[in-house]
């Protein structure tokens, strides 16, 4: 998906400047051009303030051209659709950067929960700064080991180890492990 050229769409059709949406979203200016020119990949919750603007989520961001079928209930894994911007890269060291994958199980329309099969590769980080956001969630470790940190408490969590927490409190996920880590994980409402 060219992320730069459906966020100068949409940008373009909500009637915005660069320097507008930039205000609006508290970012610079150069960094919305460089996200329109593919020059950049912004984080999941910058790019999530920019959509905020444009009264557009990610899920319906990434969903572009998607047909609704309200019976289906089977999504296979090549179809679940990836939420994380150009597969963003975290990684506590620009050296060492490690991709951060989330890809979307089910439709993004008219659903009240949303579900994610999460990959974090060796080093992967969901950024230096906690994130909030209104709600629920919890997940499942399904392989490797994942760093959870939920307001001052941190925790690491094995395959088969879970979690569950208000989401309002800060919180970021890393993988501190040699191996990748798979979670799979939902929140309500959704939020991406």
């Amino acid at each position: 998906m060219d992320i730069g050229a459906r966020l100068k769409t949409i940008r373009e059709e909500r009637g915005l400047s660069q320097r507008e949406l930039a205000q609006r979203a508290g970012v610079t200016n150069g960094l919305i051009s460089l996200i329109e020119r593919n020059m950049t990949s912004p984080s999941i919750n910058t790019l999530k303030k920019i959509l905020e603007i444009l009264d557009t989520t990610l899920s319906d961001f990434f969903a572009k051209g998607e047909r609704s079928e309200p019976d289906r209930f089977v999504f296979r894994h090549d179809e679940l659709t990836e939420i994380n911007p150009g597969r963003v890269y975290r990684a506590a060291t620009a050296e060492s950067l490690r991709a951060l994958s989330f890809k979307r199980v089910g439709r993004s329309d008219n659903t009240n929960l949303l579900m994610l099969y999460e990959t974090y590769d060796p080093g992967a980080d969901t950024g230096e700064d906690a994130y909030s956001h209104e709600g629920e969630e919890g997940g499942v470790v399904i392989s490797g080991e994942l760093l959870l940190t939920v307001g001052e408490r941190t925790e690491l969590l094995r395959a088969g180890d879970a979690y569950h927490f208000d989401s309002r409190i800060p919180h970021r996920f890393r993988n501190i492990a040699t191996t990748p880590c798979i979670v799979v994980s939902a929140c309500t409402p959704p939020t991406f």
